[in-house]
């Protein structure tokens, strides 16, 4: 028997080898037959060598071991104490801490809430200070959904979307729900990929469905569209989308139903008509902060102004993107809020429009640096990923994930226990904003709207620290429309915004 397998293996090898030495695509296998494939065997588990035998816990990337393993510990309920001391250099460029009070406040025994609704809207909702930010029903598969929504629904926090559209699976467990509509209007479609105003305010005035949002651009791909292959256009995710079955579905990285400015705010206020009076606002990732201004100077002309604007920052990442999208393309979230928030200050409308923070918020002091960089509230994606059971394999875009969270195969996705994972997400998000509640206390605050730029300090050398007081330029109320004198950054940026036009 043993002779007869060595002769098997052997002869294996030999055709192995012989096609190697006689296909024309790899000149590796031309010239090192058979042993040349290690090279490729190698390189498809490099993501899992470097994840668990090279790196150090605390330079992981896209997320490091440490904050993958705390995630881990509060979805599980598990304890999240780190023993002898930090392993981060505190005094290495970069370096983040919070100013803490010599007189800390108690922790408040209910987190607060955050009021969505401006004078327009008839429906206000109260947000968490932490919910599922947008991943669509086709990039997870229905159990992560199912675990996610109900984990919502337990927590009594909003789970948005993503732009593919209303499932069942959002809708099973009654979680809160954020209705995100992309470029391509899934779910209120027309036959020609134009936005359905009759769909879309009959899904809109489901009782789950608590605000509506209109996604301009995303952290990942900014400025990008997306193509859905009509190979993974089923029979389900068709009947979401309201697209044929089997054809390859096209995303533009535009819209269609506004081009200026004032056109968007418009179609904003429409939206929130359609809705009931239902909370309305965009997502977006900066470019510029004349791109912002513009469309401030919109609201105020219109006296419309959205409910909400999430902003997405570059380091965001659940959709699939080209390298070059990832990595240079869209603004970074602490200058992305920066801009944002300053822009409604100056144009006196801060007051009217609550701000939302995505971009790999993951921790409780994820959370407080963005309430101080100019947030009400955060939304988290790959995090939530993490406590359905993702353990950052990066096979997302490969409909092989090795959990069952990001993939449509269904013995792939079978393996995701929708019973068990639900509550690891309502343990996550709980355990987390009572992380950002005791941080809080410790800087001797109440309630986040007493934070303050100057409560966050950052290394900027080995021997000098700035606070974001100092780093950030914040504007006065009404200070961009009152005439008086403006930071240069913010004039030059002003002084060419136009509400009937995006083109400098």
């Amino acid at each position: 028997m043993v002779r007869k397998g060595l002769i098997a293996a052997a002869a294996a090898a030999a055709a192995v080898g012989t096609y190697d030495v006689l296909q024309r695509r790899h000149s590796l296998l031309r010239n090192y037959p058979v042993v040349g494939h290690l090279r490729y065997l190698m390189e498809t588990i490099r993501p899992e060598m470097q994840q668990y035998f090279i790196e150090r816990d605390y330079d992981g990337m896209p997320y490091d071991r440490d904050t993958r393993s705390t995630v881990y510990e509060r979805a599980k309920g598990t304890a999240d104490q780190d023993p002898f001391g930090t392993e981060l250099n505190v005094y290495a460029p970069g370096y983040e801490f919070f100013v803490h009070s010599v007189a800390p406040r108690p922790v408040p025994e209910q987190a607060p809430r955050v009021s969505i609704g401006g004078p327009g809207c008839t429906q206000p909702y109260d947000m968490a200070l932490l919910n599922v930010s947008a991943m669509s029903f086709g990039s997870l598969s229905a159990q992560a959904i199912l675990a996610l929504n109900r984990g919502a629904a337990a927590g009594g926090f909003a789970h948005d979307t993503g732009e593919g559209g209303i499932s069942s699976y959002h809708l099973e467990h009654g979680g809160d729900l954020v209705w995100e509509i992309g470029t391509g209007y899934f779910g209120c479609r027309t036959p020609d990929g134009g936005f359905d105003e009759k769909e879309f305010a009959r899904k809109a005035a489901g009782e789950t469905v608590r605000c509506v949002s209109l996604k301009l651009s995303q952290g990942a791909k900014p400025g990008m569209g997306g193509v859905l292959p009509g190979a993974k256009v089923n029979a389900e995710i068709a009947e979401v989308r309201e697209v044929p079955q089997g054809e390859t579905v096209v995303s533009p990285g535009y819209h269609r139903v506004f081009h200026t400015p004032r056109e968007l705010i418009r179609f904003i206020g429409r939206m929130r008509e359609l809705a009931g009076g239902k909370p309305a606002g965009f997502k977006l990732c900066v470019g510029s902060r004349r791109d912002v201004l513009s469309i401030c100077r919109a609201m105020v002309e219109e006296d419309i102004t959205p409910d909400f604007i999430v902003v997405d920052g570059a380091e965001g990442g659940t959709g699939a993107a080209p390298m070059e999208f990832a990595d240079h393309v869209g603004m970074p979230l602490t200058e992305g809020l920066g801009i944002v928030h300053n822009a409604l200050v100056g144009v006196g409308l801060r007051d009217r429009v609550r701000i939302g923070a995505s971009g790999k918020v993951a921790t409780g002091s994820d959370i407080v640096k963005r309430l101080i960089h100019g947030a009400d509230y955060t939304n988290a994606a790959r995090a939530m990923m993490f406590a359905v059971g993702c353990i950052q394999s990066q096979r997302c875009h490969t409909n092989k994930c090795p959990v069952g969270v990001a993939t449509q195969d269904p013995r792939r996705a079978h393996a995701l226990d929708v019973e068990d994972k639900y509550q690891r997400v309502h343990r996550y998000q709980a355990a987390t904003v009572s992380s950002a509640m005791k941080i809080m206390a410790s800087m001797g605050v109440d309630d986040p709207a007493q934070l303050r730029p100057h409560m966050l300090q950052r290394r900027i050398s080995h021997h000098e620290v700035a606070s974001y007081e100092e780093l950030l330029t914040w504007l006065e109320p009404g200070q961009l429309v009152s005439g008086d004198p403006l930071p240069a950054e913010w004039q030059r940026a002003w002084e060419t915004s136009d509400p009937d036009t995006f083109i400098a």
